[in-house]
């Protein structure tokens, strides 16, 4: 992290700022803080590979005191959860090796103990990714300036790299409670953002109105602390900012995995001071994948909600944030272009691929359905994959296969 970054923290406890440690657990290059430890009023936090870790726990702690041991490697398998597992503990040390560029797809079986790992391999293409992504590039197009960004829980930075390649951002902070997923972010997904592990059920480590843009997507119905952080999100976000939560699954509705949460009412109360409007998701998708539209015109009624699944809230004083907007191509190349990995590709003669979708489980299949409205089952790609592909491998079918998520443009050593 880099030393201006952090003296833009303060400790969620106590408030004061944060001082670096000078002891034998620093590790400065270029201003910024590989490893060390960060002091407060009340407390002591160690930052490892860069990712400040201000959570108050016993692994954090043990990470820390590790560090100042001056056992750099074990205070970064502690916080990877790997340090109770020879096993994993060996692969993720076989696959680091500086000689090797290991994947996201391979680090994550390592990493991820449960079927969150599908989840986030497959995440560049699922509908409630699809629908978000449309909807912050609808909201930025038009904004002139788009100042700083606060990605809250958000995971492995998926939706985190498309806030950092809209112009004129200047800065994203991804914010979540898992280690190893900030890691992955910071190595592989979205290196140049400012990573910071914290608990969302918390204060947010941050100065008040330092964002224009705060999102939080899918994971605020398993926050148990709601009240408290909708206050914190208004709290940081800039006065004529924008409060973006995708995918609110309803109290109401039915849901795969539906945590604990609130009725379309509940959760537009709880940002009132921040004139939130709320969206049915169901039509939401339809309109981004049928007509590549989002529109943010209408101010639906909590009432009108009351058996939809799930709900998008969108808060701003700024009355320009809700219009109608096409959804702007995104067919330009930040990383690498790579075959959705949800296809088996076998060869179909002359250079052409035939693709058939696989989802990786039954309970994948049946939580993401929503997937079979825009992947084909099965499609045949004109091209030679040989070697390194760009949109000139693909011809005049390239807008189509980007468009349908057949072909997605995901980050180096991804898969």
């Amino acid at each position: 992290m880099h030393l201006k970054a952090l003296r833009q923290l303060r400790c969620p406890f106590c408030g004061t700022r944060f001082t670096v440690v000078s002891n034998r657990a620093l590790l400065v290059e270029a201003e910024s803080i590989v490893e060390g430890v960060i002091w407060c009023e009340c407390s002591a936090f160690p930052v490892v590979a860069g990712i400040p870790v201000v959570i108050a726990d016993d692994a954090t702690r043990d990470a820390m005191h590790a560090l100042e041991a001056g056992h750099r490697t074990r205070a970064l398998w502690m916080l990877l959860g790997l340090s109770d597992d020879a096993a994993r503990t060996e692969a993720f040390r076989r696959l680091t090796d500086p000689e090797r560029a290991p994947t996201y797809r391979e680090l994550l079986p390592i990493l991820s103990r449960d079927a969150e790992a599908d989840c986030f391999l497959y995440r560049f293409s699922d509908p409630t990714f699809l629908t978000a992504e449309a909807l912050l590039d609808a909201i930025a197009h038009d904004r002139p300036s788009r100042g700083r960004a606060l990605d809250i829980c958000g995971g492995s930075g998926h939706l985190t790299r498309v806030l950092m390649r809209q112009p004129g951002n200047e800065g994203v902070v991804l914010a979540d409670l898992v280690f190893w997923k900030l890691w992955l972010a910071s190595r592989i997904t979205t290196p140049g953002c400012v990573a910071v592990c914290c608990d969302a059920n918390s204060p947010l480590p941050f100065d008040d109105a330092q964002f224009d843009t705060v999102l939080l997507s899918d994971a605020f119905p398993y926050i148990w602390q709601k009240r408290m952080l909708a206050r914190e999100m208004q709290r940081v976000a800039s006065p004529d900012g924008v409060i973006v939560l995708p995918h609110l699954h309803n109290a109401l509705g039915e849901n795969y995995t539906a945590g604990d949460g609130l009725t379309p009412a509940a959760y537009r109360d709880l940002f009132l001071p921040f004139k939130p409007r709320l969206f049915d998701d169901r039509p939401m998708v339809d309109s981004v994948v049928d007509r590549r539209i989002v529109d943010l015109t209408a101010d639906v009624e909590p009432g009108e909600l009351a058996e939809t699944p799930s709900v998008t809230l969108v808060a701003s004083r700024t009355a320009g944030v809700f219009r109608r907007r096409s959804v702007p191509d995104q067919l330009d190349v930040c990383g690498t272009l790579r075959i959705n990995p949800l296809y088996r590709a076998e060869p179909a003669g002359d250079n052409r691929l035939r693709l058939t979708l696989r989802f990786p489980t039954p309970e994948y299949e049946d939580e993401f359905r929503l997937l079979k409205r825009y992947l084909p089952l099965e499609t045949t790609v004109d091209a030679n994959l040989g070697g390194r592909i760009g949109p000139k491998t693909f011809g005049d079918d390239y807008a189509r296969l980007r468009r349908s998520r057949v072909l997605l443009d995901v980050p180096q050593n991804y898969c």
